[in-house]
């Protein structure tokens, strides 16, 4: 791990909750672990790990008003669902607080939570690695998705975002438009 990642972990330490930067470790090293398998860069993907719930130190009140504060734009399903809106701001935070300047992460932390069409590997690997570090609680198709992600990501991921919006389709909640477009665009 470079300089640089060990102090923005120490500093994450010190921002998230015990058991969001448990789950952040987790993720970051789950990551780590499909790039190694995917032939993706390790470093893009510890980077990227680490800093996908950066967003998330503080209330989903307060993530809206430095939203509005650094000028960055919301959609009405976020102001709806407010979890989504630390990928955003985590986003803006790597950028200008952690002074990450490649894209490639940017993007990946951007859609850890939604995923989109046409994700990059990258992307693809902090989507799914959010999804099933060892951290997470057993949820249903937890572990068919953690069996195949290592021999086929792109079934990892609409396994993933097929569950996630039956999830909030089942318990009543609204579901983004990007995550059902993510899922139709891996369900080939």
């Amino acid at each position: 791990m470079t300089e640089e990642l060990k102090d923005i972990r120490k500093d994450l330490s010190r921002k998230l909750k015990k058991e969001r930067f448990e789950h952040t470790i987790g993720v970051m090293y789950t990551a780590s672990s499909l790039a190694m398998c995917y032939g993706e860069d390790i470093q893009k993907a510890l980077t990227a790990g680490l800093l996908h719930d950066c967003g998330k130190y503080c209330s989903s009140k307060d993530q809206i008003k430095l939203c509005r504060k650094y000028k960055i734009s919301l959609t009405d399903s976020e102001l709806e669902m407010p979890a989504l809106i630390h990928a955003k701001l985590g986003a803006y935070l790597a950028r200008h607080e952690y002074k990450i300047e490649d894209q490639d992460i940017i993007d990946a932390i951007t859609y850890h939570t939604t995923g989109r069409p046409g994700m990059t590997l990258l992307e693809k690997i902090i989507y799914i690695a959010d999804y099933i570090e060892p951290n997470r609680k057993l949820i249903p198709g937890l572990a068919e998705i953690r069996s195949i992600v290592f021999q086929d990501i792109d079934r990892a991921v609409y396994l993933s975002a097929q569950r996630t919006v039956r999830y909030l389709k089942d318990g009543g909640r609204a579901v983004d438009p990007m995550t059902i477009s993510t899922c139709e665009y891996y369900k080939k």
